[in-house]
């Protein structure tokens, strides 16, 4: 499988353009067409309202402001792909970020999005890229706020716990493993067992990748105090990783999500993208 179908989440925040880099290179790369997504929020009487201003006026506040939103979102898309030979698309959508967002996943191979960022007050949800790849099945690259160093997936790390999450994550990634010049996978406090490692742990994994023509290896590692997300950040960067895969864990009913420690730890403190997948 290839990326054919790449969508990037097109707001007008200022570190926009650091996901749209990732985004266009990926595309150029995976000779795929690359799908810009902005979503208008709906309009809203604020909390406060207490009628003694037009409805009409406040209304037209909201438009002008959603329609200057729009337009530098378009606007940092378009300076992005310019110059490119990359196939592209714009659409807007209305409603819910996460929930239009989730709809437009489902026809798309994978999802680029932002880090949270949470010292900005923003309509944006918070756990966006969890909601929306907890709800949709898609795997999506989520993208820091400092944007990519350097072009992703050269050295990828594979978070591996032999889960049914970690191999979903495994395969959503192969366009990437298969193209990487090493992939190391990463086991932390791994323990031997019929239904989950095997007998060996990290063996079974790395066969299967290799029989793909993925050049990997394997490291083992153990994590003090359960810590197994600051674990993953200190071997990222000790081996110069460009691309964390992982699976994310929890659910999305009513929004009410239960993530692992890891998971949580890389969202918020992550130094590279990360490609996760449940």
């Amino acid at each position: 499988m290839a990326y054919k179908t790449i969508l990037v989440h097109c707001d007008a925040s200022p570190k926009v353009g650091a996901r749209l880099a990732v985004a266009v290179d990926l595309a150029q790369r995976s000779d795929a067409r690359l799908v810009g997504v902005h979503v208008r929020a709906p309009f809203e009487a604020p909390a406060f309202f207490d009628g003694t201003m037009p409805m009409d006026s406040l209304f037209e506040s909201y438009e002008s402001a959603a329609t200057v939103e729009e337009k530098a979102a378009r606007a940092a898309f378009d300076k992005a792909v310019k110059g490119t030979t990359v196939a592209t698309e714009w659409r807007v959508a209305d409603g819910y970020v996460d929930e239009q967002l989730e709809i437009q996943a489902r026809y798309a191979d994978l999802m680029v999005l932002g880090q949270t960022d949470y010292e900005v007050t923003s309509p944006i949800p918070e756990e966006l890229p969890e909601a929306v790849v907890l709800a949709t099945g898609r795997p999506a690259l989520v993208v820091p706020h400092i944007g990519a160093t350097k072009a992703i997936g050269k050295t990828v790390m594979l978070c591996w716990n032999a889960s049914r999450e970690s191999a979903r994550a495994a395969s959503d990634a192969m366009p990437l493993l298969k193209t990487a010049d090493k992939v190391i996978v990463l086991l932390v406090d791994a323990k031997s067992t019929e239904t989950g490692h095997g007998d060996e742990p990290g063996a079974d994994v790395a066969t299967w990748l290799s029989r793909h023509g993925v050049k990997v290896s394997v490291q083992r590692d153990v994590a003090a105090d359960s810590d197994v997300g600051g674990v993953i950040l200190s071997r990222a960067a000790d081996h110069g990783v460009d691309l964390i895969v992982m699976g994310l864990y929890g659910h999305s009913r009513l929004r009410e999500m239960v993530l692992g420690g890891a998971s949580r730890t890389l969202l918020a403190s992550m130094t590279v993208p990360v490609l996760m997948a449940h």
